[in-house]
């Protein structure tokens, strides 16, 4: 528990900085996992409504609750809004473009499919407008992943999602995955974040790195980024989130399926997993 636990004690250091900035860093998380489904949310009363986007960030996703989005006129002067269907438009052409190039969306779509969860695009890929502080998200609820039109807006930040949510997707459908056990939350995120978004670059870019501690610069940056996601979909409280995460750690960083391999960046370990994959037993595309 020692880097996460130094870098909250940090943290608590600046009571009057955490104060004015706490609930913005947990809304501004890119890794959301679990929303309600619209049919869920109109069975429950307003109260337990409220509850539920208290804790689980629901409202970060509002068109998983039936809404349908509404631009301002002030927003659609400057250009920051208004142009919905034509975002829509292209992100479904990148999710198209990363299903059938992306070497990280092609073999995790293969060991779905081998693990008996062959995703159909229509059924288990949606483009929605989402809170700006979020780029996906995976209903478990719905088996669906979510990818925000107005935030992932080109191919590779597309691909990241993808690649991000069907790691989540794939531990629900082979691990017996509860996104409402905070363990088995917090493993799926380190999972992801070990696998699909965490280099030495990322880490120094993120301040969890430095040229002395290149060893641990990897897993400290996986513990970032699985803290502040069990952070911003679960309310608990930070010692219990760090709890979870470190009780968690060693196993689920050390799973690398069905990927194989931690991903470097400027090299060709992307391509070197995607061939990889039949000898793991998975299909590619």
């Amino acid at each position: 528990m020692e880097f996460l636990t130094k870098v909250w004690a940090k943290e608590a250091a600046k009571p009057q900085e955490i104060e004015a900035t706490s609930t913005p860093k947990q809304e501004t998380t890119k890794s959301q996992d679990v929303k309600a489904s619209a049919s869920d949310e109109i069975k429950e009363s307003p109260e337990e409504n409220t509850t539920l986007k208290k804790d689980w960030g629901y409202d970060l996703y509002p068109e998983r609750r039936g809404e349908t989005f509404k631009p301002k006129w002030s927003r659609i002067l400057f250009g920051l809004e208004g142009q919905e269907n034509i975002d829509r438009y292209k992100c479904e052409q990148n999710v198209y473009w990363c299903v059938k190039n992306g070497p990280l969306v092609k073999l995790m779509m293969g060991a779905l499919k081998s693990s008996g969860c062959a995703i159909d695009l229509r059924r288990h890929i949606s483009c929605e407008v989402c809170d700006p502080s979020v780029t996906g998200g995976y209903d478990p609820k719905l088996n669906q992943i979510v990818v925000c039109q107005n935030m992932a807006k080109n191919k590779s930040m597309v691909h990241g999602v993808l690649t991000h949510e069907m790691i989540h997707m794939f531990d629900y459908c082979n691990n017996d995955l509860d996104f409402r056990n905070v363990d088995h939350l917090a493993c799926t995120e380190i999972r992801a974040a070990n696998l699909a978004h965490c280099s030495f670059l990322s880490a120094m870019f993120q301040g969890d790195a430095s040229p002395f501690n290149v060893k641990e610069a990897h897993q400290n940056c996986v513990k970032s980024k699985a803290l502040a996601s069990v952070l911003a979909v679960r309310n608990i409280s930070k010692a219990d989130a760090i709890a979870a995460v470190e009780r968690v750690f060693p196993k689920c960083y050390a799973d690398l399926e069905p990927i194989g391999r931690r991903i470097r960046r400027n090299s060709t370990d992307q391509q070197k997993a995607y061939m990889e994959g039949p000898m793991y037993g998975y299909d590619v595309y």
